[in-house]
């Protein structure tokens, strides 16, 4: 994928300034559109340390910068700047898929090289992007004499807040270690160690979110609480206790803060992707963003079985079975799960029982993927691991590479234990190089991997376009048997703001049927209106029709799933508040027509939306699916009165939310 470059864009370099240790104290740098100011300084003790603030209110205040070795002195303190740069770049470029098809990369960058004043004279670069939308920033330790191989044992980078904001954040590996937490929303003094991305609320009437992007070869960063107004950098360690191997050269993964004056501003940066490099995939016409069903939920009602028995659901028959309801219905591909050798007894215990390369007697892979290529649908295979990632990657290349020879070009991935390989963290350096390594072997064979227990996303799909979604928070099967009921439907109205700022979210909506039974007693909760609409609010390049193929069956609700993309052009975050309710529309890639979703938390809720985002000059089919007469979450999700209008920008629509509602609106441009 090739970089296009706006015909008015300015990429210019300002130059090189060479600078004594006392010639100047701050350097400063803005926003292209002035938003937000960057300062860059040394304290008295030569620790090097930046602030942040947008339109004059504070962001950051005074937070120091740095790492510490094993064995090797610490580089904190005691630094000089040696030379400044300062560049500007406006681009825009076009992504392979995503929520925007073209990304305008604008921002100032302020480079400053620094030396330490005695001793070996070590040198780091601290180097800050400036955008409208926020900040991001990196070290970047060039090769040098007295800095070869390194273990970081800490990173210093400190965010200090003005204020006791209020944080919406996830534990860290407490509750589990693959972000699978509810979003809760509590002062800053109230937190411990929190992940990323933390969304927070401020007292000065901003929206602020700390995370990261490119994540390669690194730890992934937490933040740890260090007073009532300040995090550092709490880098995931090896099992040993070493944060980080490597050796210089080296960069780190970007820190970034986006700031906003409202939610949505979150919601639409593009600031983690503009930090990410471009494609490394040339050729990018095998990835295909699609929609699909999947021999799954039958498994997590127990239904199903994964592994062998009477109710073995990985079969050749059944499996047809999907493939025929898929083709039927227009769907591009048909999810498998079981089908493979190791899911008998205690699979979560020991993943070095599995095979992916041998099928279980009543699954014939060939057989499958040649009925699906007749009826025009793709097998989306599965590899689960239980966490026995060595195990995995010696059967790695074979195994991609009989997906690719029968014709399979999707992969959901899984890794459900607490640990990699019983004792490293899935958000480690070890876990970071494991799954780069499943990507980048996966591209070699032209498939796209959907990555369930991740580490959490930090813009790589730019990079590696085949990575088309992940887990990584709280989806639909939590709705099937989690002791706690499932999935609220405060839960979802989180999600724009929170897990959804790290990428793709493979959350798995559509459900049709409320009224399973399951022994923990969970269950959906939202109206059939909310699931539609989710469709819309939560973004996955590959969406799942997540029900049962005869829950479908003869429901008129099922066409909105059938035709709403999976992917966009454009996208606007419309009135919302964080776990209250959430409205966000968003135009098809071809771009004629536009969607609508929006959900409610647990209470009824009266929305009037404006339709400006329509194309001014023309005219729309609204085909609205609400809530209907008594619908909710609780007692009664099923009613949805589907109707139509001709509407315009210049339309105003008055939505009426039930309990765990929602709404969902296709807008059908009318030719003229």
């Amino acid at each position: 994928m090739k970089n296009i470059v706006c015909k008015f864009c300015l990429i210019t370099f300002l130059g090189l300034v060479l600078l004594s240790c006392s010639s100047k104290k701050e350097y400063k740098i803005t926003s292209p559109g002035k938003n937000n100011e960057l300062i860059f300084s040394l304290t008295k003790m030569g620790e090097p340390q930046y602030r942040l603030s947008s339109k004059g209110k504070s962001v950051i205040e005074p937070s120091l910068l740095g790492f510490e070795f094993e064995g090797i002195k610490k580089m904190t303190e005691g630094f000089k700047v040696i030379a400044v740069e300062e560049n500007q770049s406006d681009t825009i470029w076009k992504q392979a898929w995503g929520e925007f098809k073209m990304v305008r990369d604008n921002h100032n960058e302020l480079i400053v090289h620094l030396k330490e004043s005695e001793g070996e004279e070590r040198l780091v670069d601290l180097i800050f992007r400036v955008f409208d939308d926020g900040l991001g920033f990196r070290y970047s330790f060039p090769k040098q004499a007295h800095l070869n191989q390194v273990r970081i044992t800490n990173e210093i980078t400190q965010f200090t807040f003005p204020f006791d904001h209020d944080v919406w954040w996830i534990p860290v590996h407490s509750e589990n270690s693959y972000y699978e937490s509810f979003y809760r929303k509590t002062a800053m003094s109230k937190t411990d160690t929190i992940n990323t991305p933390a969304t927070f609320e401020t007292k000065n009437q901003l929206y602020i979110a700390i995370h990261e992007a490119n994540l390669t070869d690194f730890a992934s960063m937490t933040l740890l609480k260090t007073t009532d107004r300040q995090y550092k950098s709490e880098l995931v360690p090896w099992a040993d206790g070493i944060k980080v191997y490597t050796q210089t050269p080296f960069k780190t993964p970007w820190r970034t803060i986006i700031v906003g004056d409202k939610p949505g501003d979150l919601a639409i940066s593009s600031l983690m992707l503009n930090l990410n490099e471009p494609s490394k995939i040339k050729d990018i016409s095998w990835i295909r963003p699609s929609k699909y069903i999947g021999i799954w939920w039958g498994m997590h009602l127990e239904k199903y079985s994964w592994g062998q028995g009477d109710k073995h659901g990985a079969t050749t028959k059944k499996t047809k079975e999907y493939i025929d309801f898929a083709s039927k219905n227009k769907l591009d591909g048909v999810l498998v799960e079981g089908w493979n050798e190791g899911w008998d007894g205690d699979w979560t215990a020991d993943g070095t029982s599995f095979s992916f390369l041998k099928a279980y007697p009543d699954f014939d892979l060939a057989e499958i993927t040649k009925y699906a290529a007749i009826k025009n649908v793709r097998l989306i295979g599965h590899h689960e691991t239980a966490g026995a990632t060595k195990h995995y990657e010696s059967q790695l290349e074979a195994a991609f590479k009989m997906y690719q020879k029968a014709g399979v070009n999707t992969v959901k991935t899984g890794y459900v234990n607490k640990y990699l390989d019983k004792k490293e963290w899935h958000d480690s350096q070890y876990g970071v190089r494991h799954y780069r390594k499943v990507i980048e072997t996966a591209a070699k064979y032209q498939i796209m991997i959907d990555n369930h227990e991740p580490v959490k996303g930090t813009g790589l799909q730019r990079t590696y376009p085949n990575l088309m979604t992940q887990e990584g928070g709280r989806g639909q099967e939590y709705n099937a048997w989690s002791p706690d009921g499932g999935n609220t439907p405060t839960h979802t109205t989180t999600l724009a703001f929170t897990r959804m700022l790290a990428g793709p979210f493979d959350y798995t909506a559509g459900n049709f049927n409320f009224d399973y039974k399951t022994a923990s007693g969970a269950r959906v909760q939202s109206t059939l209106a909310n699931q539609l609409a989710l469709y819309v609010i939560i973004f996955s390049p590959l969406q799942m029709a997540s029900d049962l193929p005869e829950n479908y069956e003869s429901k008129a609700e099922f066409k909105f799933i059938k035709e709403v993309p999976c992917i966009w052009s454009e996208t606007q975050v419309l009135d919302s508040k964080i776990g209250e309710y959430t409205t966000i529309a968003r135009k098809d890639w071809e771009e004629q027509n536009w969607y609508l979703g929006a959900i409610t938390n647990e209470d009824a809720r009266k929305l009037s939306i404006t339709l400006g985002f329509l194309d001014k000059g023309e005219t729309y089919q609204a085909e609205v699916y609400a809530d209907g007469p008594d619908a909710d979450y609780k007692t009664n999700p099923y009613p949805v009165v589907i109707s139509t209008k001709v509407v315009d920008d210049k339309t105003i629509l008055d939505l009426d939310l039930a309990p765990g509602g929602g709404t969902a609106i296709k807008f059908t441009l009318l030719k003229k």
